[in-house]
């Protein structure tokens, strides 16, 4: 079930803030009014793929940053482990520099309540709970405006690293709708046509296209 149009899930649980820094309550509603959110889950620290999604996102951090924008990164993984992979140098396989807030989702309702969660609690024949399936997060992506509102969302499997140039873009589409009225056709970038949402308005658009 998707969450586009709907406000973004309750966000309480343990971060590690500035890239060392343990916070017990950490909460998505410091944000509103305030700044966007692109809120991203990964499987699991110490892994292959997660440490590059996650360098890269700090790579752009301050391109998202000059557009109002908190990256907050999460995964089912203690904050304790996410201070030690903090710690780890990046040519070692580690994501030290990293400063933006890694949020530790231990419970797993984070990700249950987003939606992205591999798997589920369930009773076996024997009548005992169990986890069946990764008890790890997949690769979702959360664009939230500044209301709260979850405005676009990507969900990839576990081997399918995301491409974090394309959710920068998709911040800029939504911010360029919410400041002219338009809307962004297919494979819009920052300084390209966008076209009013009416017949004549696409008409016109398709016609110099």
């Amino acid at each position: 079930m998707s969450l586009v149009g709907k406000k973004a899930p309750l966000v309480n649980a343990p971060a590690v803030i500035n890239g060392e820094e343990i916070q017990e309550n950490f909460s998505l509603d410091q944000y509103l009014g305030n700044k966007y959110v692109v809120f991203f889950f990964y499987p699991k620290d110490f892994t292959f793929v997660c440490p590059t999604e996650i360098h890269a996102f700090q790579e752009k951090l301050a391109e998202f940053e000059k557009l109002d924008v908190a990256v907050v990164g999460c995964s089912c993984d203690t904050e304790e482990t996410h201070l030690a992979w903090l710690n780890v140098p990046k040519d070692q396989g580690g994501i030290q520099g990293v400063n933006y807030p890694l949020v530790a989702d231990a419970a797993k309702t984070v990700a249950s309540n987003f939606g992205v969660l591999a798997g589920e609690w369930d009773y076996n024949e024997e009548g005992e709970l169990e986890f069946a399936g990764a008890p790890v997060s997949y690769r979702g992506t959360f664009l939230i405006d500044k209301e709260g509102v979850v405005r676009q969302a990507t969900v990839n499997d576990l081997p399918l690293g995301r491409n974090v140039d394309e959710t920068l873009r998709l911040v800029k589409a939504l911010q360029h709708t919410e400041k002219h009225g338009e809307v962004c056709p297919a494979n819009w970038d920052e300084g390209k046509d966008a076209m009013q949402a009416t017949r004549d308005g696409v008409a016109d658009y398709l016609s110099k296209h």
